[in-house]
């Protein structure tokens, strides 16, 4: 026992001399805030710097009586509530970052005092170690006896990252707000507190505005109930509307928003803090050729469709179907543009998506048996069962669709209704394929914000929802790879300082659809003679050196003009509007978007290898009914409900039809239309010879 005594007395005794041995630097030193080695990240060849986060780092010290009292009661609040009456750490906050590193082994956590803060970014280095952690907590205390709180405070609001290369109180105030730290509002210090924690994530310049408002909201909640501010200036802030500037021009970057996409998603990776001065070396996705092109033909068609359609903006994602890279990420026409917000990227922004949805529509309409010769019907229907079948009007409650030019066509073969976007035969595939397996199918192949079933009726499939053109372009990218999906991203690889390789992506495929649905709607999207009655044999969309499928989407009120188009080795989707949400002229989206669309296309394709699509395996017809092979019986034009049970359409006949709630309003529909027409009972169907009859519609999709 005296032994044992005497061990431990020893350790203890080298443990207070470590303890000693700690040394506060001078408080010069802590002031000169210590830049570790700067993150730097490349495109995918490892030798074109598209960003160093450091080079241009800013920070401009300023003096304690010189920050608003609302910016150093903002942090405090959200920050470190107890500041003023703790020591340099909380025993329970330190107990619970133990215990959470004891049980992962990944010494991630740590104190969260304002005074442990200061002594993690000035005085030492960014190991997460047990013994780092020990230091931290020491200097923390020894710290609290040679500073008085607000001297660590005033450390804290000069020395905290605010984002990109922003340092500092008087910076941030500066950068966002154009005012000195003494000046900032109530609203303005509670946003500018918010940003520490997760800077990237929280930029008012990035693609979470809505969680920074949150935060921001938050922070005065905080000040509030430790009776920092009163409730009049609590209300008053609340309803501020703080705007802030726009990003200033960053010379010595490229593919701005493809880099600051790169940096908001590993520091939700890697957790805040960890990639501004780790000294890593990140490779990217990005082909720079691609990227200049894509930036030079956005910033080309922007001018061009600013003054022909009103459609200011505009974004482009290229993406290899068969790894998920992102090959080039443009997110506006022009980042430094202030005039147009350019620094948001439309990219990842969610708008509505018009017809480009149809084709995951169409994909359950194939995995439920149905075929692209099954015949629908274009056609002047009420789609709402509790209105009258005669009252085809469009309002709160009832819900009558008409096409992109208010033309009604009769049967028409699945094939050609995609082909050439027709919305009516569009919303009855959604109502045969279902709502929710329309929604399980886009999320199972990238769509993610598609989260509120619930609020989603048929007028999905003519984009109802909103999505962002990165999700489309990744979801497009499962029928190129003939139904496998790859996860996007834009990282191949991370070093670290001494590079060691830390973090390198591996695909991981998974099938989502089946090899004969995503090759027939690679087979409808390629089909030039399908498409040609509604855009033309020579249309923008039709590319005769290469098989290349590929969709349209105008959303409702003209808001939106997408495409998205494939070879089975890229993948490039597009968007144009404004960034405001108004609308454009009148105009569909294959006059809008397609041409620059098409001008990336011809640029890029030439540099890869030439691949084609495979074929669908054909299907013997005789095993088929006829209105799944293309035909009506003789005598007879009735809806595709009067020949199928819609979830089992090669199984038996109906012995009922009228017991589907929809059928009586679409069999009202086609009457009508063959009364107006006077047609016949069609003979084997691909499309009608007769003149498309006229009637006032609500232009959707195309």
């Amino acid at each position: 026992m005296m032994a044992l005594g005497a061990v431990a007395l020893f350790i203890c005794g080298l443990f207070i001399l470590w303890v000693a041995s700690l040394r506060i630097p001078a408080l010069e030193s802590i002031g000169e805030r210590r830049i570790d080695q700067s993150t730097k990240i490349y495109d995918r060849t490892g030798e074109i710097l598209l960003y160093d986060m450091s080079r241009d780092a800013r920070r401009e010290p300023v003096a304690f009586e010189d920050i608003s009292e609302y910016a150093k009661n903002a942090s405090v609040a959200i920050e470190d509530k107890d500041f003023y009456s703790h020591h340099g750490f909380k025993f329970d906050s330190f107990l619970r970052a133990v215990l959470v590193n004891l049980t992962t082994m990944s010494f991630s956590q740590g104190g969260s005092t304002i005074t442990q803060q200061v002594v993690k970014n000035s005085i030492l280095t960014k190991d997460k170690t047990p013994t780092r952690k020990l230091k931290e907590l020491i200097l923390a205390l020894k710290l609290e006896r040679v500073l008085s709180k607000e001297e660590i405070l005033s450390l804290y609001l000069n020395e905290i990252p605010y984002g990109g290369t922003i340092y500092g109180i008087q910076e941030a105030s500066q950068s966002f707000f154009g005012k000195s730290a003494k000046d900032l509002s109530l609203a303005e210090s509670a946003y500018l507190a918010s940003l520490p924690k997760a800077p990237s994530y929280y930029s008012p310049y990035g693609a979470h505005p809505a969680e920074l408002e949150t935060r921001k909201n938050v922070v005065l909640k905080e000040m509030l109930d430790n009776k920092m501010i009163p409730q009049e200036e609590y209300d008053i802030a609340l309803e501020e509307k703080v705007t802030f500037k726009a990003r200033e021009n960053t010379s010595n970057i490229k593919a701005p928003h493809f880099v600051f996409f790169v940096i908001d998603y590993l520091s939700k990776k890697y957790g805040n803090g960890t990639l501004e001065n780790s000294g890593y070396k990140i490779i990217t996705t990005l082909d720079y050729s691609i990227q200049q092109d894509a930036e030079a033909i956005a910033k080309k068609y922007g001018k061009i469709n600013e003054e022909k359609f009103e459609g200011e903006n505009n974004a482009i994602v290229a993406i290899d179907p068969k790894t998920g890279e992102i090959l080039a990420m443009v997110g506006s026409r022009d980042y430094f543009d202030k005039e147009i917000d350019g620094n948001f990227n439309a990219a990842i922004g969610h708008r509505q998506p018009g017809s480009t949805f149809k084709p995951f529509v169409y994909s359950v309409l194939f995995n439920k048996g149905y075929t692209d010769k099954t015949i629908l019907f274009d056609a002047a229907i009420q789609f709402n069962p509790s209105c009258a079948p005669d009252n085809l009007v469009t309002d709160e409650t009832c819900y009558a669709p008409g096409n992109y030019d208010d033309k009604f066509r009769g049967p028409m073969t699945v094939r050609n209704a995609l082909a050439q976007s027709i919305n009516v035969p569009a919303v009855e595939a959604l109502y045969l394929a279902g709502v929710k397996d329309s929604i399980k199918l886009a999320e199972s192949m990238g769509i993610e914000s598609l989260t509120d079933t619930g609020n989603y009726g048929l007028s999905l499939v003519l984009g109802g929802g909103s999505v962002s053109l990165l999700d489309m372009t990744a979801a497009y990218s499962v029928f190129a790879n003939d139904g496998v999906r790859n996860q996007y991203t834009p990282v191949l690889w991370v070093e670290d300082a001494n590079a060691n390789i830390i973090d390198k992506y591996t695909p991981f495929s998974r099938r989502v659809l089946s090899e004969q649905t995503a090759r027939t709607i690679s087979s409808i999207l390629s089909d030039n003679v399908a498409r040609t009655p509604g855009y033309g044999p020579n249309s923008p969309l039709y590319v005769a050196s290469r098989d290349v499928a590929v969709k349209t989407g105008t959303s409702n009120d003209y808001k939106d003009a997408w495409i998205l188009g494939y070879a089975p080795n890229l993948v490039v989707g597009a968007w144009v509007g404004n960034n405001d949400n108004t609308p454009m002229a009148k105009k569909v989206a294959g006059l809008i978007v397609s041409p620059l669309w098409r001008e990336l296309i011809d640029k890029t394709l030439p540099n890869l290898p030439t691949e084609s699509f495979i074929q669908p395996e054909p299907e013997d017809p005789l095993e088929l009914k006829p209105i799944l092979r293309g035909e009506m019986p003789i005598g007879e034009a009735h809806s595709i409900l009067y020949y199928v049970l819609k979830n089992d359409p090669r199984g038996t006949y109906p012995s009922n039809p009228a017991n589907d709630p929809q059928f009586s309003n679409w069999e009202y529909g086609v009457r009508r239309w063959v009364t107006l027409t006077g047609y016949g009972a069609p003979t084997p169907v691909v499309q009608p010879l007769i003149p498309p009859i006229i009637i006032p519609g609500t232009p959707e999709g195309f």
